[in-house]
């Protein structure tokens, strides 16, 4: 069932915001080509200057062998920070890129060195499988927990974190059943509003961060990844089981995009709003959609 995202008070999705930069922000990359060779290539985002970061997790389990690496405005990658352990979800806040990191949240300045921003105790409940991270205009986190993803469930959630580190439950699968296991998180300009497409049902919701009601969007996504928003009003989702990237546009209707990854993971838009890029996980590589 498809619902129209029309009756969805979304008007000012974050991305809008970033957006209003794209006269001075270029894509990293002219004339983009496939990035190959990446550890396990899990979230990709780009900074305002155009540099575009991507999180390598290296061996799922192996504690200090994560990474984060750059692409330069040459093409040209390189190691940003390293010694991570499973780094997925990547945010970025003035300076400072954000990191989901197992149960913890990181902060990495300018400079490549990290300090840990959010302990796992710091957490209303214990952490499990910290995946997504999103960012407001307003400076706040939202944090998806996907939970016991690899085995019998449980235990997900979904997080706000205040510029002060305070962090916040949003909503659970004890307070909600349809929360399975949460991943792609995608804020308004307001914080009012919250997409999440979930890794399990793969359906795209949207949440009432002041009330806690979650209404269904759209479903079909099979393992629900990323997702961004393009300021014509489109959206974009990623299916890691099943390879695939879906757009969605303002009524609600799926029409598939791309196919044939191992694993399209945490997907980005450039500033400019020409690529979508798309880390697969399992292939290693970092891939480039063109949206014109």
């Amino acid at each position: 069932m498809i619902k129209s995202i029309s009756k969805i008070a979304y008007p000012a999705l974050s991305l809008l915001f970033l957006a209003a930069c794209q006269s001075t922000a270029q894509t990293a990359l002219n004339n983009p080509q496939k990035i190959t060779g990446l550890k396990t290539p899990e979230s990709v985002v780009q900074a305002k200057d155009g540099r575009i970061f991507v999180s390598e997790i290296g061996e799922f389990g192996k504690n200090g062998d994560g990474q984060i690496s750059v692409i330069g405005l040459d093409g040209k990658i390189s190691v940003f920070a390293s010694g991570l352990d499973d780094p997925k979800g990547l945010a970025i806040i003035g300076e400072n890129l954000y990191v989901t990191d197992n149960t913890k949240v990181l902060k990495i300045g300018s400079d490549g060195k990290s300090s840990l921003f959010v302990a796992a105790d710091k957490f209303p409940q214990t952490p499990i499988f910290l995946n997504d991270i999103e960012a407001d205009t307003q400076g706040n986190l939202y944090v998806s927990d996907s939970g016991d993803i690899m085995g019998k469930g449980g235990g997900a959630a979904i997080y706000k974190i205040s510029p002060d580190a305070t962090v916040k439950l949003l909503i659970n699968d004890q307070q909600d059943a349809r929360i399975k296991a949460p991943n792609g998180l995608l804020a308004d300009d307001t914080g009012n509003f919250l997409l999440e497409v979930d890794f399990t049902s793969g359906i795209l919701y949207s949440l009432n961060t002041q009330t806690g009601q979650l209404s269904d969007i759209a479903e079909g996504f099979g393992g629900g990844d990323g997702i961004v928003h393009h300021s014509n009003g489109n959206m974009y989702v990623s299916d890691w089981k099943n390879g695939k990237v879906f757009s969605v546009n303002t009524k609600g209707d799926v029409t598939l995009l791309k196919d044939g990854y191992k694993a399209s993971a945490d997907i980005a838009i450039t500033k400019d709003e020409k690529y979508l890029l798309v880390p697969d996980m399992k292939a290693g590589e970092l891939d480039f959609i063109s949206l014109q």
